[in-house]
């Protein structure tokens, strides 16, 4: 992790996302003030589950792989981040301690905005108080869908509804197979890694992927939609 300063190349002074052109030039200061520019490497932790949270991150470039821990090194795969994505919006709004842990899949580059300021904008601003609920909002959803596959899903249906979500990520990153491990693709359909491994074999021989050391191709889009409704 590496603090960018206003001096050094890489530094961003206006956030241009657009939830925060609706702010006024006040609040703009505000967050200019309380932000930190900050560079994690490949591999960096974002967040930490249970940690105290002092700020909320918004991405600007790269991707990143939010899970939750449990217990005897299980965790479960929630979702890839994109940039223009916030990450620990919930200790905003509910507790003082992140909820999930988060690591760079690639260098990524964002704000760290301390909470107390965007908590402020919220209560002031009420157009900018309504986007970040949303998302907030849909983030919850987000997760209760996940939680269904989880439940309801046998595991054929699950890893066939995980390589068709990472796959939708080919087009800002065409190498997004070979950022996971295939432990990666197993927490994010909620099984063992090894009955993922052999459920990518089946799927490979009966012509629904391509795989290729860690990389995996899409050959069968349709039947794996058919497998993952199914499932």
């Amino acid at each position: 992790m590496k603090t960018i300063l206003e001096t050094d190349n890489g530094f961003i002074c206006d956030i241009q996302a657009p939830c925060f052109q609706m702010l006024s030039f006040e609040e703009v200061e505000l967050v200019r003030a309380s932000k930190t520019q900050v560079l994690f490497r490949k591999g960096d932790n974002l967040t930490k589950q249970g940690a105290f949270a002092s700020y909320v991150l918004f991405i600007i470039s790269g991707l990143v792989r939010q899970y939750i821990e449990g217990d005897s090194a299980k965790n479960y795969n929630l979702r890839i981040i994109r940039p223009g994505e916030f990450v620990g919006l919930s200790a905003v709004f509910t507790k003082n301690t992140f909820n999930y842990s988060s690591i760079a899949l690639t260098d990524c580059l964002a704000f760290l905005v301390e909470k107390d300021a965007i908590a402020k904008v919220v209560k002031q601003n009420g157009l900018f108080g309504f986007t970040m609920i949303t998302r907030y909002c849909e983030q919850n959803a987000n997760l209760f869908d996940t939680l269904r596959t989880v439940i309801y899903k046998q595991m054929n249906g699950c890893i066939a509804e995980t390589l068709l979500y990472i796959d939708g990520f080919k087009n800002e990153n065409p190498n997004i197979f070979q950022l996971l491990s295939r432990k990666d693709i197993a927490d994010f359909a909620g099984i063992s890694t090894e009955s993922a491994v052999k459920l990518l074999k089946s799927f490979e021989k009966d012509r629904l992927i391509e795989l290729n050391e860690k990389d995996i191709l899409l050959v069968n889009h349709i039947g794996l939609l058919e497998i993952s409704k199914k499932g």
